[in-house]
């Protein structure tokens, strides 16, 4: 997959459907965090317009968006949001937002016609805005400084242990993701810093209680494509995630 290929068809894309409406598109995630691997990552971007777009439009970007997906064979695709510049400047949280395109609505958009993932508000933004904020990649549009404030503590905190709220009844089944995620929330809490998965899981690896080494090892190699499959039990698994959410709710009470 040819990285710069794909955004610049898909900045193409976005610059024409959203037209006078685009204030901005920003990519955020790991691939603007230099940790992008293609079999694993998505590639994330934010979309800030000046007024709510048709649904037709919507709609239309999300068929534009899997036609890219497809024809330049990328496995894991977009992650995608578009939300107002009003909302940029007043943030609350969670926050609104207009349309989202991911792999998991992807079937949906592919099969039915009215499918709509946007009106509602996501948790998940307020990290992904906080992202874009420390370490954003301006694909066209206004610059970062002059759109995006610093986000609240206390917003950023309700986001990211929103995020890992179902460690315990998800690590299981996706190891590297809550493993990882659980680092970068932890040092979060820690430094009030934003860190990528991977630079998180590498921190923790050194940090942590030397019996999760494994797991944070195992996880860090799945993740840069170095392992096939983790192999780790269940047991250990919902341990580590108990001992991080314990620090994690510890640390964040306390500070």
């Amino acid at each position: 997959m040819d990285e710069l290929a794909v955004l610049r068809t898909v900045t193409h894309l976005l610059k024409e459907e959203c037209s006078d409406s685009l204030v901005g598109i920003y990519l955020h995630g790991s691939m603007a965090m230099g940790c992008f691997h293609p079999n694993q990552s998505d590639i994330d971007i934010l979309v800030v317009c000046r007024e709510q777009l048709s649904a037709d439009t919507y709609r239309r970007i999300a068929k534009r968006l899997m036609q890219i997906e497809d024809e330049m064979h990328m496995v894991t695709g977009f992650e995608l949001s578009i939300i107002l510049e009003s909302t940029v400047t007043s943030l609350t949280f969670p926050t609104p937002f207009e349309f989202h395109y991911s792999a998991y609505h992807r079937e949906k958009y592919r099969t039915d016609d009215q499918y709509l993932c946007g009106g509602y508000e996501d948790p998940d933004l307020v990290a992904h805005l906080a992202v874009i904020v420390d370490r954003g990649v301006v694909l066209a549009g206004k610059p970062i400084k002059e759109l995006f404030q610093p986000v609240k503590r206390e917003y950023m905190l309700a986001s990211i242990t929103s995020d890992v709220g179902s460690a315990l009844e998800e690590i299981t089944e996706n190891p590297v993701y809550y493993v990882l995620n659980l680092s970068r929330v932890l040092l979060y809490v820690q430094e009030s810093v934003i860190y990528s998965k991977r630079e998180a899981g590498e921190w923790a690896f050194i940090h942590i209680l030397p019996k999760y080494k494994e797991v944070i090892s195992q996880c860090l190699a799945k993740y840069n494509g170095e392992l096939e499959s983790v192999n780790l039990s269940d047991d250990m698994l919902l341990d580590y995630a108990k001992y991080m959410l314990n620090e994690i709710k510890g640390l964040a009470e306390s500070g």
